[in-house]
């Protein structure tokens, strides 16, 4: 059965700048910057949460819907999608906007300079989750402040197992908004950062949170992920990379193993080695969206890593 993701779609921007920002920037004229760097290469990736666990999901041989709001820029997003065989009926457009997109400067120092605009994100509240029809789980990830808030709140009235996965969406909730989103969730995946700024808001411990879930997902990058399930912890390890390339949609991957593995039946120590190494696999490619390892590839990767097959 299928498995709604609830997320944004944007496009990356991604440009290099060959010299150093500190270089053009004068610390003492910082409160009148007029500034512009030459950047020589650029290039456009397929981006945003939902769009990347979505290709993730669908390498698995999963099957995505993707609820998100798109722009009058869609056009070559929606057409990779049909290309890949992944569902867009829950892809609205806003004419009145652009997709998102953020903007990315790299300089020589690997120092970054980022916009992000927002664009048909701000519409998201406008789907609604009953739209998609029967699905067996439903994934919120970062989107539209009041989208992420009433998506959630619609799934568990539909009583359709939820992931949290608040990512770089958090700043957008005060504590109160955070733990009714982990009171409405079935799941909840966040980042060793976000882990700590969600307990720092929440006032509550992991172990707390823990509690009000089936289970906590934490990742910790190199050192793996722990799996928090009633009084037990999972400890997954990382799975070595053929190479570090860019670790961008890096933690979208592993939500898509999780979700597959879920979707599958899969024990908690199964379906974290997937997330695991569908992060790692990830990792090793530039932009979130352009490794593309075949189902039995990727099988034959966890068997060579763990000594047993998922499937």
């Amino acid at each position: 059965m299928s498995s709604l993701i609830c997320g944004s779609l944007a496009y990356d921007n991604i440009m290099q700048y060959e010299g150093r920002f500190a270089e053009a920037l004068l610390a003492e004229q910082l409160h009148k910057v007029n500034v512009s760097f030459l950047v020589p290469t650029m290039r456009r990736e397929f981006g945003g949460c939902a769009g990347n666990i979505a290709y993730n999901l669908k390498l698995l041989g999963g099957e995505p819907i993707i609820m998100a709001t798109v722009g009058l820029d869609s056009a070559p997003y929606l057409e990779r999608f049909a290309d890949l065989g992944i569902s867009t009926r829950c892809v609205r457009q806003i004419d009145a906007s652009f997709t998102a997109q953020c903007f990315i400067t790299t300089d020589a120092d690997s120092n970054q300079i980022t916009a992000f605009h927002p664009g048909a994100m701000t519409w998201s509240h406008e789907n609604k989750v009953a739209d998609a029809g029967a699905v067996k789980f439903a994934i919120v990830a970062p989107d539209g402040r009041d989208g992420m808030l009433q998506h959630a709140q619609q799934a568990a009235e539909l009583k359709i197992p939820l992931i949290f996965d608040p990512g770089q969406g958090m700043p957008m909730f005060d504590g109160n908004d955070l733990k009714n989103f982990i009171d409405l969730a079935t799941y909840v995946a966040v980042n060793d950062y976000e882990a700590e700024l969600l307990t720092a808001r929440t006032g509550l411990s992991l172990a707390q949170i823990a509690e009000r879930v089936e289970a906590l997902v934490v990742t910790r990058g190199e050192l793996g992920a722990e799996i928090f399930v009633g009084d037990k912890k999972f400890d997954i390890p990382c799975v070595p990379a053929d190479k570090i390339a860019d670790p961008t949609g890096c933690g979208d991957a592993f939500r898509a193993g999780m979700l597959f593995g879920l979707t599958e039946g899969y024990d908690w120590e199964t379906t974290g080695r997937l997330a695991s190494l569908m992060g790692s696999i990830k990792i090793a490619s530039q932009g979130p969206q352009n490794h593309a390892p075949s189902k039995a590839e990727i099988e034959e990767r966890f068997h060579k890593a763990f000594g047993y097959r998922f499937g």
